[in-house]
């Protein structure tokens, strides 16, 4: 369980509009961490909801396949039990395959099209864990194959939101991380 230090709303003292985040997150985690610690700034988690959620992850131009493939890259790199739980269903549920999901880790020799291998590629330059991370042109020539500019940037909007959020996260104890997680040993004791 997230050990967040920050104050926590109650799912009965949620605004309405807030509850299907709450009943979603708690279905699929088991940890609504992020929804009651954020529903003390509405502003904010309306803008993780529904401006950036709904609006760009679950709209805008890039096929939500490619999205989700995304944000599962990163929550892997990561190190977020939390985003695992809530991302290997999504995943799927954007037609990854189990067999994809099980083969992330040595995704070049993977089930995936080569469009596939150039968005976790691609999610592997933009990680928290990349320090190094740049368009190199042979990355840049994988993912023009298949996307345009704006689609490019789309996706690097994206997942520099979910990067972000995902330190935020770890920064403020709001998730669960994985044994693996690099940002483990960084929480204060």
């Amino acid at each position: 369980m997230a050990d967040t230090l920050l104050a926590r709303t109650p799912r009965s003292e949620l605004p309405e509009s807030f509850r299907l985040a709450w009943d979603t997150l708690n279905r699929l985690t088991g940890e609504p961490t992020f929804v009651e610690v954020f529903a003390s700034n509405p502003e904010m988690l309306d803008f993780v909801m529904n401006r950036f959620y709904a609006g760009i992850f679950f709209g805008g131009r890039v096929d939500q396949r490619y999205k989700q493939l995304a944000r599962l890259e990163l929550s892997l790199l990561h190190g977020c039990r939390t985003c695992n739980k809530q991302n290997v269903p999504g995943a799927l549920e954007a037609g990854i395959t189990q067999q994809q999901v099980d083969a992330m880790l040595d995704f070049e020799s993977g089930p995936f099209t080569e469009a596939e291998k150039a968005v976790i590629a691609y999610a592997r330059e933009v990680a928290l864990t990349n320090l190094d991370g740049r368009m190199t042109p042979e990355l840049h020539r994988r993912l023009a194959t298949h996307f345009s500019q704006p689609e490019i940037l789309e996706l690097g909007v994206v997942m520099a939101v979910i990067s972000g959020m995902a330190k935020l996260s770890f920064v403020l104890d709001l998730v669960e991380k994985e044994p693996y997680c690099p940002f483990a040993g960084s929480a204060a004791a």
